[in-house]
């Protein structure tokens, strides 16, 4: 094993040679039945902090990773991504089909990632493709159909407790607001219990309605390699299916469901053009094509919540006498100058289509130089990348309905439904076509390497010199605030790296790294840095002593150490703001208007400052070490342990204060690389092989991550009197907040305790009381502390094992995850405000549904429970409970209240599969052929139930998909 090669940066190593902490996975172990290839990272890859917040397909965001945890306080934390060497997105990472994957590294440490100098501090993931082997050609089929379903679905109150409920809500709240009136009369009560008429006086589960329990999604892969000695392929192609679970409108000609297709097609062609020339040409093509609902996915899931069941119904069915209408006749009811929020109305209206495309091509010329000396090999690589996106939506506006009380005959059971918006309804499918976005990437590469072995003596030297250009297209938001022009500027990176690595007599290894990198982001007296880093390691099993002694038993004993520095340019994730060298100044702010002239008749748009000019302004500098062992036992289990560092310095911040003499308009867009931040941890990775005599074999693959950081230095105010309001020395991700002690039980109870009302406003019993931390008798920003683990996690883990016995295999893996915290949102799951008004959503006359589990343990005058899970009802946000929907109000009521443990545990895979017998197979020309069954995310153990754990504060929004899966594949 020792022997083994080991993709390192810009190459290839002996796996004996290593002493840099990269964690490297079979590929086999990523395969799982979906397209996006970063939901199986979590618990497999050990270093890597995962987890997923969403399920909607075709989302670029479902899933947050980072190498080492989240290290900076910075832009970015994101680690870069190479696939094939060519910097990539995630989105690029996450359509990669496992099929395609020869190679998976993750580099962690200096050694490692100083190669990449600039782009390198948070960390390399290394993906290298499949390429073709001489032999004859020899073909591989995969199919998959999967049934994907909710893990879990939020419960919401029945129609009939959702007035009740409101009602309650009004009345409890008449010392305040006495003028609330009571929404629901009884009348409308006992006639939807007893379901008089669906239509008249609805109840609609608008879960049910708009949801399906299930959907299914197929999965193709295809690929063929061979070769000759002269010229060797690899030719993948891949074609997925993902719907999603929204129900289809029977009456429309289209299709409103979310469907994601996506087809790749990869060619990697290696041709040897002489003895010592090789040529490689790599295409990589990935386009997808997506429709769904006009507001997407979550968009869709989170109107439903806004929606109320009983004022109107999804639609009313057409009569004999309404047989003339040719549209949808909608429910709904008039507000302000508006209508309602009617999700079903909202999800079959129309659709859009987005289309997206990636090309990647890469030439590839490899020298071997030993002609000129022995071990001497040259390397030159250009590719080019374009990434294009469009879309377009269609819609028509939908005519609504209403029942007016007067309009329905009792007696008869008969009502007249009346058109809402006759002349503002349309029939037809109105077009909007997006803004097209287009990004070019062209990257050019040179290397020479020199490896030679001289008796004992090992040495490898490298140099490499790169150029990347990325040009992008402006967008609308861009257009809009004119900022496309410095948005489209190109970005440019540039430098020259360097690697010399010694081992003598494969026992004791010496390494040093340099990258010397520019960046077009800085002034040009910062333009370029210098990031070195230097290592050590020692193969004990290598020596006499050990090889005579305690090799049976430790077949391999490894000790290294490396330390560097690694840079990072990516300060800000606004690519309208990234020469912080340049000033930016605004010459015509009508805010800033005058007005001048004998009568007053003449204006003139003022200057205003965007940003002010900081050429100091720098690289972010990341100082790593790692201390790492590598324990073999009996050639069958191997133990891989780092503990690492990272102090993070020149963080770019925003001043927190300057003094008013410099004369600053606004010193809160004064930046400066003044923050700090000192991570560290651990990784750790368990392998176990076997083979037994008997055709048992056994395999394990386990993972442990713990990964924290606290501040060092930060730009804040002077917090010595209030020592607890500083972030210094806490986590980059804590949250602050109040420490909720209980909810009031009577007006007895706030009389006797700290003043909230002067700061928070309507405080009455059943409102949450919180901790006075300084003693000043009253609640305000100065009791706020650091609350809860941080919202990032720290401990990612995970533990499987798989073995098989002739032609039976099984296999099962745990994720899990620890000391992470979330919110549960009080804006957006408050039962019965109005939405808009309320949680600042744009989605007019939309009133938040009832949690189930709020209807059960809420603080009523009847029940005065002050460890009630929801303070008393209101059909207004109550800003002491929940955070004001206004901005500019410094009060945050982030409490202990809402806060809860993200830790869980998931059975994220379940396998069985079954290879025929190549006796019986060969018959058919197969090579090998297998089926198998699998299941994910099926079980999640947790004590948090509302909704799916790793969602957190998001849970309100299209949820983690669950699927159970069959799929074969075959070879020829």
């Amino acid at each position: 094993m020792l022997d083994e090669m080991q993709v390192v940066a810009f190459g290839k190593q002996k796996k004996s040679s290593v002493i840099s902490s990269i964690t490297t996975i079979d590929t086999k172990e990523l395969r799982v039945p979906s397209s996006n290839l970063t939901t199986s990272f979590a618990g497999r890859l050990a270093g890597v902090i995962s987890y997923q917040k969403g399920g909607d397909p075709g989302s670029e965001e479902n899933v947050d990773f980072f190498v080492r945890g989240v290290s900076t306080m910075g832009a970015s934390s994101s680690p870069l991504i190479l696939i094939d060497g060519i910097e990539s997105t995630t989105t690029d990472l996450a359509r990669l089909q496992p099929d395609d994957i020869a190679s998976f590294s993750i580099m962690k440490d200096a050694t490692s990632t100083a190669l990449y100098g600039a782009r390198g501090a948070n960390g390399v993931m290394l993906v290298t493709t499949k390429e073709g082997k001489e032999g004859k050609a020899k073909f591989s089929f995969r199919i998959e159909n999967n049934t994907s379903m909710p893990t879990s679905s939020v419960d919401f109150a029945d129609p009939v407790t959702y007035m009740l409920m409101h009602n309650e809500a009004t009345n409890t709240r008449r010392m305040s607001s006495p003028n609330l009136v009571e929404v629901y009369y009884p009348e409308k009560i006992e006639n939807t219990i007893a379901g008089t008429n669906p239509y008249v006086y609805p109840a609609v589960d608008w879960q049910s309605m708009l949801f399906k329990n299930s959907t299914s999604n197929q999965r193709y892969n295809f690929n063929v390699s061979g070769g000759s000695k002269v010229a060797r392929y690899y030719v993948g192609a891949t074609y997925n299916v993902d719907n999603g679970v929204l129900k289809v409108d029977g009456t429309n000609n289209f299709n409103s469901n979310i469907k994601l297709n996506t087809y790749q097609l990869r060619s990697n062609v290696n041709v040897n053009i002489t003895k010592t020339t090789e040529v490689i040409l790599r295409l990589g093509i990935t386009m997808d094509n997506y429709t769904g609902p006009i507001d997407g996915g979550n968009g869709i899931y989170r109107k439903m919540v806004m929606a109320s069941p009983v004022d109107f119904p999804a639609y009313y069915p057409k009569t004999d006498e309404l047989s003339y209408i040719h549209h949808v006749m909608f429910g709904n009811k008039p507000y302000l100058n508006g209508y309602m929020l009617n999700p079903y109305a909202d999800m079959v209206k129309g659709y859009k289509e987005t289309s997206k495309s990636t090309v990647v091509s890469t030439f590839e010329l490899k020298q071997d130089l030993n002609d000129i000396t022995k071990g001497l090999t040259a390397r030159a690589l250009f590719t080019t990348n374009r990434y294009g996106t469009t879309g377009a939506s269609r819609a028509y506006s939908p005519f609504y309905y209403t029942v007016a009380k007067q309009d329905y005959d009792p007696v008869a059971n008969t009502y007249k439904a009346t058109n809402l918006n006759p002349t503002t309804g349309q029939e037809w499918l109105s077009f909007s076509q997006d803004l097209p976005f287009i990004s070019t990437t062209t990257y050019a590469e040179g290397a020479i390497n020199y490896d030679r072995t001289f008796d004992k003596h090992g040495v490898n030297v490298l140099l490499v010199g790169y150029l990347r250009n990325y040009d992008v297209t402006a967008n609308s938001d861009q257009i809009a605030k004119g900022t496309a022009l410095i948005s489209t500027l190109a970005r440019r990176n540039m430098g020259i790296s360097g690697k010399i690595a010694y081992n003598y007599d494969t026992r004791l290894f010496l390494e040093a790294n340099f990258g010397y990198n520019g960046s077009e982001r800085f002034a040009e007296e910062n333009r370029f840095g210098l990031f070195p880093s230097i290592g050590g390691g020692w193969l004990v099993s290598n020596e006499k002593f050990w090889q005579d002694n305690f090799i049976r038993l430790i077949s391999k004993l490894k000790l290294k150490a490396t330390y560097g520095l690694v840079g990072n340019d990516n300060l800000s994730n606004d690519p309208a703001d990234r020469y912080f060298y340049l000033s930016d100044v605004n010459l015509s702010n009508n805010t800033y208007a005058y007005t001048f002239g004998q009568n007053r008749n003449l204006s003139m748009n003022g200057v205003s400052i965007n940003r002010y000019a900081n050429a100091d302004i720098t690289w972010e500098l990341s100082t790593k070490s790692n201390f790492g062992i590598e324990i073999e036992l009996l050639n069958a289990l191997e133990l891989q342990v780092d503990y690492f560092t990272d102090n993070r310095t020149n963080v770019l911040m925003q001043r927190s204060y300057v003094p008013t003499t410099l004369g600053l308009t606004d010193y809160s867009k004064v930046r400066a690389n003044t923050g700090s931040i000192k991570s560290n941890g651990i990784d750790i990775a368990l392998d176990y092989k076997k083979n037994f005599k008997s055709g048992l074999w056994i395999t394990s693959h386990n993972t442990f991550t713990y990964a924290t950081n606290k501040i060092t230095k930060i730009d804040e105010p002077d917090y010595s009197a209030t020592p607890w309001l500083s972030r210094k020395g806490y986590n980059s991700n804590q949250s602050f907040g109040y420490i909720a002690e209980r909810l009031f039980v009577d007006e007895a109870d706030i009389n006797n305790s700290p003043d909230q009302k002067s700061n928070f406003g309507t405080v009455e019993a059943g409102d949450i009381k919180y901790r006075d931390i300084n003693d000043d008798g009253k609640i305000d920003t100065y009791d706020r502390v650091a609350i809860g683990y941080p919202t990032v996690p720290e401990i990612t883990y995970g533990f499987g094992v798989s073995a098989g016995y002739k032609g039976v295999d099984f296999s099962i893996f745990f994720q899990g995850s620890g000391r992470r915290a979330f919110w549960i949102n009080p804006k957006v799951t408050a039962p019965f405000v109005n939405a808009s008004a309320e949680t600042g959503s744009s989605i007019a006359g939309a009133y938040n549904q009832l949690l189930q589990v709020y209807a059960d343990n809420h603080w009523s005058e009847a029940d005065r429970n002050p460890y009630a899970l929801w303070p008393r009802l209101s059909t207004t946000i109550i800003a002491n409970n929940a955070p004001p929907t206004s901005s500019s109000t410094p009060w945050i009521q982030t409490s202990t209240w809402f806060m809860r443990d993200g830790s869980f545990m998931r059975l994220k895979n379940l396998e069985l599969g079954y290879s025929f017998d190549k006796k019986l197979i060969r018959k058919a020309y197969m090579e090998s052929a297998r089926i198998y069954f699998s299941g994910t995310n099926l079980l999640t153990f947790s004590n948090f139930k509302l909704w799916d754990i790793e969602m957190g504060g998001n849970g309100l929004a299209y949820p983690i998909q669950k699927t159970v899966n069959v799929g074969l594949q075959v070879s020829f």
